[in-house]
């Protein structure tokens, strides 16, 4: 049975804010950080597995996502897409440069690199690859593995406008800060749906300072990563 769909996940109450998990020093934010717990990833069990359904009406599809970090002057950056509004898979939502797997990929690395290499005009070759997090399964059935990438960014993006509407970036320290998780109720007639949001506000490929509303599949990424960093 599928899950009803969340069309406006910004009018989902709010049903709590995760201030009172542990906040995360520089260390655990550092490339030997990342490196050693992203080593153990595919021993642990994440947070949040996902909201795929078994019996769904859609096949699952095997996909892949970019978890990219840019280093700048004031800290690591996580680089992020607002997806075009006519698409029919998360058509505006805020996303990790990503996809569906093709038979001719090298795996979930081969697929998140192309597909940051279609979507944005990022070379493959500016990726350092750190490791994976373990997959997690969309309400519309993609099994999606999180690819995370040192990346040293090209001098100007170069968007499939077909897909990307703008590309921006957002301070990892701000993403995995949980005073910035806030839990979401979404009620419908078969009972509910949680989810978390981690809303942004700040520069846009224009430069203009305005809300990106991270939530769903993205946000649920990024706790995962949260988690595995904060684990003792």
């Amino acid at each position: 049975m599928n899950l009803p769909r969340i069309v406006d996940p910004r009018a989902a109450p709010v049903a709590g804010i995760d201030a009172h998990l542990p906040l995360l020093g520089d260390e655990r934010l550092s490339l030997p950080s990342l490196q050693s717990r992203l080593a153990d990833a595919h021993v642990w069990t994440p947070e949040i597995p996902g909201d795929g359904r078994p019996g769904a009406q859609r096949a699952p599809a095997a996909a892949a996502v970019l978890i990219a970090l840019i280093p700048r002057a004031h800290g690591l950056q996580v680089l992020l897409t607002r997806r075009t509004d006519h698409l029919r898979d998360h058509a505006g939502q805020i996303s990790f440069p990503g996809g569906r797997a093709e038979a001719t990929d090298d795996g979930p690395v081969g697929t998140a690199l192309r597909e940051a290499a279609e979507e944005v005009g990022m070379p493959p070759a500016a990726a350092q690859v750190v490791g994976l997090l373990p997959v997690y399964t969309t309400v519309t059935q993609f099994m999606v593995t999180p690819v995370v990438a040192w990346v040293q960014p090209p001098d100007q993006w170069a968007l499939d406008a077909f897909e990307v509407s703008e590309v921006f970036e957002v301070p990892l320290s701000y993403l995995m800060n949980p005073a910035h998780h806030r839990r979401h109720v979404f009620t419908h007639e078969g009972g509910q749906r949680q989810f978390l949001s981690m809303p942004w506000h700040g520069p846009g490929f224009d430069g203009v300072s305005r809300e990106y509303f991270i939530w769903g599949a993205t946000a649920a990424i990024l706790r995962n990563l949260y988690s595995l960093l904060a684990r003792s």
